[in-house]
C-alpha cells in the first residue's frame, strides 16, 4: 500500500515567528487534528553558534533531526527534520528547515518490515516540497541498511559507555515503563545518536525495539515525546534539568558500570563484533532480557565474561541442560571452569555447582570433570562452605588423581591445625572433600572431630532459632562417613556433662542419628530431656527419673550421669530441699563428689533455708548436716559457713548444741557473708528461742547480753512479744519470775540491752503480772527470791507496787472525771 507523506516548511527568515512553519503537502488520510499533533514533532531549531551566511560545509554539518514518533491514534510517525539554505534572500541567517514525514497507520509495518532507524540514511528523503510524487523515503533497498554499517567500530569506540546505554535504552523500551524517565543521548554528531538506536535495533527483540520511539535532535528534550532523545553537548544541562537520564558520550568515560548483568553481557558482545550472537541467543528458551542465554551464546562462542556473567549462564544452562547440545555443553563447561579465570564469586561458584548438579549423569564424566575440579578446589582453597560437592565417580579416572594429589597435602595441614579458628561448614567440607578424593585423614581426624564438636553448640547458639546453615551438610557428612559420626557422637557425649542444656537445645534443633551400638549416655539423656519437660510439667522429679533412665546406666558406675541429668533437669535454678534429698540419695557422696553434683545441693539447701513454712526451713537445716558430714573436705569458704549455720539451728532447736552460742552465731554470719536475709533471721530466731527458754544455761545469756549485737537483740525482741511468751508469763509463774531476773540483771549491759530490757519489763512482763491472781503474783515473788536475792524480791515488790500505784491512782482520777 501507498504511505502518506506530509512536508512541512519553516516560515521566510525575518517574517513574524519565524520559528514557526507551514505545512506544504499533505497526503491523503491525514486529518487536521493528526496534523496538529505532527506539527511539534517536526519543528526544528538550529543549534547555537550558526553564522549568518552558513558555507555549503557549514550547512552540510549541521544536525539533523530524524524521529520515530507515536501518535494518539495509534498510529506513527517516522520523520526528517533538515536545515536547508534560503534562496529569497533577506536579513536573516540564510537557513530555513524542511521536514518530510511518511505517516503509518495502526498495525502497518514498514515496507520490508524494516525497522524506522534503518531509514536514517534512505536516499529518499527530499528537502524540498515536491511538485508531484516521489518514492516512499521508507522503501529501502534489499540487504542491509547504511546505519547498520560501522556499528561495530562505533560500539568499541563507545566502550566506556555502552552497557550503561544499553540498559537504559533496554528500559525505555519496556512497555511496562512506559512512563519512566526518558533517555538523553548526548552526541557532537547526530549520525552517532542514530548510530546508538541502530545498536539498540540489533541488540534488542524485534518488539522492544518497535516500541522504542526517538529523535536524534533536539534542543528542548524536556518536552520531547519521545523515549530517547540525542541532544547536543550545550544541552547536556538541560536534559539532566528536565530529569531525563543522561548519558554524555562525547565527554569524559564514566568512571563506574552497570549492575545491569544483560547489558554488561550485550555490551561484550559488541566489543567482541559479534553482534549475530545475538540473534543466536534469542533462539533459546527464556525472557527477552534474561542474561542467561545471551550468556551462554557469547561463552560458547569464545567471549571473555565476567563474573556476573558466568554465573548467568551457568544458572540458565541448569535450568535447562536439555536445551544445548553436546557441542555447546562441553564449551561452556569448559569456559566457566577455565583455569586462567581468577575473579570467581560466591554467586558464580554456586550456580556452577548447581549446573555440574543437573549435568552430572546426563554428561559423559569427561565433559563434567572440569566442573567438578574448579567446585572441589574452590571448596577447599577458596572456603566456600555451600558449595554442592559432586559424587566420588566424577572425579574417577586419571582427573581424580591429579587432583587429590594437589588439594590432599592442604586439606590434611587445615585438618591438623588445632590452633587457628575454622567454621564448623569449613570443618565438614574439608572432611567431606577428604573422603570425596579418597585422602586418608585417619590421623587428624580426631583432632579435627574435638574441635567440631564444641564449634556445633556455639554457632548452633549463635544462630538462635531454626535449622543452623551448617546442618544440612553436616548431616550428610555423618550419613556419608561412618568414622566420622562415631568420632562426633563420642566427642559430644564427653562434653555433654559440663553443658548438658546447650547440647539439648542443639539436639532439638538438629537431629543427630543415634543408631548403632555406641552408648552415648549423656546424648540419650540430652535427646530425651526435652520431650521429658514438656510432657512431665513441673514436676522435675519424674523428669530427673525419666531422664536418668535414658542413659542406661547407673549412677554408681557413671557418676558423670548426675551432673548430665541435674543440668538438664535443674539448669537454671536450684532445686528444691526435698528434691536435693532426693539427688544426695540417688547415689553415694563418692558419687556426687566425682560428679560434681554436691555443689547443686548446697545451693538448694541454702536457698531455701528461709522457707515460708518451719518445716521446710527443717528439712534445709537436715539437709545441711547431712552434706557437712557427707563432703566435709569439699567445701569452705562462706558455703561451709552456711551451713554450719543451718547445723546450729538444727541444734538449736532440736539438740544440746555445744556452748558459746552467741558467739558461734556472730562469727558463721560474718564467715557466710553475704549472708541471705532469711538465713540470717533463721539463725537468729533459733537462737533467742533458746535463750527465752526457762532452762536455757545463765553463761550463754550472758554472752547474748554483753555481746553487743543489735540485730540479735532485737530479734530478742521481737520474739519475746510473741504471743507465745506473752502466753506463757501469764500462766507460768516461774516463767514470770525467770524474765523479771534477767531484764534487770544487767542495767550496765552496753547500750543496746537496756533500753530493750526496760522496754519489755513495761511492755510485757508488766500487763502479765497485772493480769494474774494475787497467789500468782506471790509466787513469782518467791520465786524470785528465792532464785536471786532478798534485795531481788524487794526490786520486785516495788517494781509491782509502782505498777498497782499506778493502777490505783489511773482508778481514783476516773473517778474524779465522773464526779
Amino acid at each position: 500500500m501507498s504511505l502518506a507523506q506530509v512536508h512541512y516548511t519553516s516560515s521566510a527568515p525575518g517574517d513574524e515567528g519565524a520559528t514557526g512553519g507551514r505545512f506544504t503537502a499533505v497526503g491523503p488520510g491525514v486529518s487536521g487534528a493528526l496534523l496538529a499533533e505532527i506539527e511539534p514533532l517536526v519543528r526544528y531549531e538550529l543549534p547555537g553558534g550558526v553564522p549568518d551566511r552558513p558555507s555549503d560545509g557549514e550547512l552540510r554539518s549541521l544536525p539533523q533531526a530524524f524521529g520515530y514518533f507515536a501518535l494518539s491514534d495509534g498510529s506513527r510517525l517516522v520523520a526528517r527534520s533538515a536545515p536547508v539554505r534560503d534562496t529569497g534572500g533577506g536579513s536573516g541567517p540564510g537557513v530555513r528547515f524542511h521536514a518530510h514525514a511518511v505517516h503509518l497507520p495502526p498495525g502497518v509495518p514498514l515496507p520490508g518490515d524494516r525497522l524506522p532507524v534503518e531509514a536514517w540514511r534512505s536516499p529518499h528523503w527530499v528537502a524540498v516540497t515536491p511538485g508531484g510524487a516521489i518514492p516512499d523515503p521508507l522503501t529501502l533497498p534489499p540487504g542491509p541498511a547504511a546505519v547498520s554499517e560501522g556499528l561495530d567500530d562505533f560500539a568499541v569506540s563507545r566502550g566506556p559507555w555502552l552497557a550503561a546505554v544499553l540498559a537504559d535504552l533496554r528500559r525505555a523500551s519496556d512497555a511496562e515503563t512506559a512512563g519512566g524517565r526518558p533517555v538523553a543521548l548526548v552526541e557532537r554528531q547526530c549520525a552517532d545518536v542514530a548510530r546508538w538506536l541502530g545498536l539498540a535495533s540489533v541488540t534488542l527483540p524485534r518488539e522492544s525495539a518497535e516500541r522504542l520511539t526517538f529523535t536524534t535532535y533536539t534542543r528542548r528534550p524536556g518536552s520531547s515525546t519521545a523515549r530517547v532523545v540525542g541532544v547536543g553537548p550545550e544541552d547536556a544541562a538541560a536534559a539532566r534539568a528536565a530529569g531525563l537520564r543522561v548519558h554524555a558520550c562525547a565527554g569524559q568515560a564514566p568512571a563506574g558500570g552497570t549492575d545491569d548483568v544483560w547489558a554488561a553481557t550485550a555490551a561484550r558482545v559488541w566489543r567482541s563484533r559479534s553482534p549475530q550472537l545475538f540473534r543466536e541467543a534469542r533462539e533459546l528458551p527464556g525472557e527477552p532480557f534474561a542474561a542467561g542465554p545471551l550468556a551462554v551464546t557469547a561463552l560458547c562462542a569464545g567471549i571473555t565474561l565476567g563474573p556476573d556473567g558466568r554465573a548467568a549462564a551457568a544458572g540458565w544452562a541448569s535450568e535447562r541442560p536439555y536445551a544445548l547440545d553436546a557441542k555447546r555443553t562441553g564449551q561452556l563447561v569448559e569456559a566457566i571452569a577455565s583455569p586462567g579465570v581468577d575473579d570467581r564469586t560466591g554467586l558464580e561458584f554456586d550456580a556452577a555447582g548447581r549446573l555440574f548438579g543437573a549435568l552430572e549423569g546426563r554428561c559423559p564424566a569427561s565433559v563434567t570433570a572440569p566442573l567438578a575440579a574448579m567446585l572441589v578446589t574452590e571448596a577447599v582453597r577458596g572456603g566456600n562452605g555451600s558449595l554442592e560437592l559432586p559424587r566420588p565417580d566424577a572425579f574417577a579416572g586419571p582427573e581424580g588423581a591429579a587432583v587429590a594429589q594437589r588439594l590432599g597435602p592442604e586439606i590434611l595441614t587445615e585438618l591438623g591445625d588445632t590452633v587457628g579458628s575454622r567454621s564448623v561448614a569449613r570443618t565438614v567440607q574439608l572432611l567431606r572433600v577428604a573422603r570425596l578424593l579418597g585422602v586418608d585423614g585417619t590421623e587428624s581426624l580426631p583432632g579435627a572431630v574435638d574441635r567440631l564438636a564444641p564449634a556445633l553448640l556455639t554457632e548452633a547458639s549463635a544462630a538462635h532459632e531454626g535449622l543452623p546453615g551448617f546442618a544440612p551438610a553436616l548431616l550428610e557428612l555423618l550419613d556419608e562417613q561412618f568414622e566420622v559420626r562415631t568420632a562426633l557422637l563420642g566427642a559430644l557425649d564427653r562434653i555433654a556433662p559440663e553443658d548438658p542444656g546447650a547440647v539439648a537445645r542443639f539436639l532439638e534443633r538438629v537431629r543427630l542419628p543415634f543408631t548403632g551400638t555406641q552408648a552415648l549416655p549423656h546424648l540419650r539423656m540430652c535427646a530425651e530431656a526435652p520431650g521429658a519437660m514438656a510432657t512431665l510439667g513441673g514436676d522435675r522429679k519424674a523428669a530427673w527419673h525419666r531422664v536418668l533412665r535414658a542413659a542406661g546406666l547407673s549412677p554408681f558406675a557413671e557418676p558423670l550421669v548426675l551432673r548430665t541429668a541435674v543440668g538438664l533437669v535443674w539448669e537454671d535454678r536450684a532445686p528444691t530441699v526435698a528434691e536435693a534429698r532426693l539427688l544426695l540419695d540417688a547415689a553415694t557422696s563418692d558419687s556426687h563428689r566425682v560428679a560434681g553434683t554436691w555443689a547443686r545441693l548446697v545451693d538448694a539447701a541454702l536457698g531455701a533455708s528461709g522457707g515460708s513454712s518451719a518445716s521446710s526451713a527443717d528439712e534445709a537445716a537436715e539437709l545441711a548436716h547431712d552434706l557437712l558430714r557427707g563432703f566435709p573436705e569439699e567445701m569452705g569458704g562462706r558455703e561451709r559457713a552456711g551451713l554450719l549455720l543451718l547445723d546450729l539451728v538444727r541444734e538449736l532447736r532440736a539438740g544440746a548444741p555445744e556452748p558459746g552460742w552467741s558467739e558461734r552465731v556472730r562469727t558463721l554470719c560474718a564467715q557466710a557473708e553475704p549472708v541471705e536475709p532469711a538465713l540470717r533471721e533463721q539463725a537468729y530466731a533459733a537462737l533467742v528461742e533458746r535463750l527465752l527458754a526457762p532452762d536455757r544455761p545463765g553463761a550463754e545469756l550472758y554472752d547474748f547480753v554483753h555481746g553487743e549485737d543489735a540485730g540479735l537483740i532485737a530479734a530478742y525482741d521481737r520474739t519475746a512479744r510473741t504471743e507465745t511468751v506473752r502466753t506463757r508469763l501469764r500462766t507460768q509463774p516461774a516463767y514470770a519470775a525467770d524474765c523479771f531476773t534477767v531484764w534487770t540483771a544487767h542495767p550496765h549491759a552496753g547500750r543496746a540491752w537496756p533500753p530493750v530490757a526496760a522496754a519489755l519489763l513495761d511492755d510485757v512482763l508488766r500487763p502479765a503480772v497485772r493480769g494474774m491472781s494475787a497467789e500468782a503474783v506471790a509466787e513469782v515473788e518467791a520465786t524470785v527470791g528465792r532464785t536471786g536475792s532478798s534485795g531481788r524480791a524487794d526490786a520486785f515488790r516495788a517494781w509491782n507496787r509502782t505498777s498497782a500505784l499506778g493502777r490505783l491512782g489511773r482508778r481514783i482520777a476516773g473517778r474524779v472525771r465522773r464526779g
